[in-house]
């Protein structure tokens, strides 16, 4: 299974794994599964870093990269493909524009998105696949 982890379970992942679900912890543990880091999450960190909203136990967003990768994270950016159609995912309340471009990647690239927002099962009729 391919899969893409929702910024909150990428930091619950390193920080807090008691908080990620059985399913989701199964997931990302699986050898077999290769698991997505975007680097939109990694820029909502840093952002809410920056803002004094989040804070990082004894590391920085940037260190976060070095954690993903030792973690066997593939990591992914958005192409300009997928940048120029996000217009076309369908409007529904959820209105957080990191986890809506998140879950326009994994719709594109046909990943599992492994999150606990209840808002983004929406996005299921627009071919959101998601683990919890």
């Amino acid at each position: 299974m391919n899969c893409l982890l929702d910024t909150h379970a990428f930091l619950w992942a390193v920080f807090s794994p008691e908080k990620l679900s059985r399913k989701a912890r199964a997931a990302i543990t699986d050898p077999g599964n290769e698991i997505c880091l975007s680097s939109i999450s990694l820029w909502e960190i840093s952002l809410k870093f920056g803002l004094g909203k989040l804070t990082l136990e004894h590391c920085s967003p940037e260190s976060l990269v070095t954690v993903g990768r030792e973690m066997g994270l593939t990591l992914i950016s958005a192409n300009a493909d997928e940048s120029a159609s996000f217009h076309r995912l369908p409007r529904v309340p959820h209105r957080d524009p990191f986890d809506r471009m998140l879950a326009w990647l994994a719709i594109q690239r046909q990943l599992v998105l492994i999150t606990k927002d209840a808002a983004l099962p929406a996005y299921q009729a627009a071919g959101l696949k998601v683990l919890w």
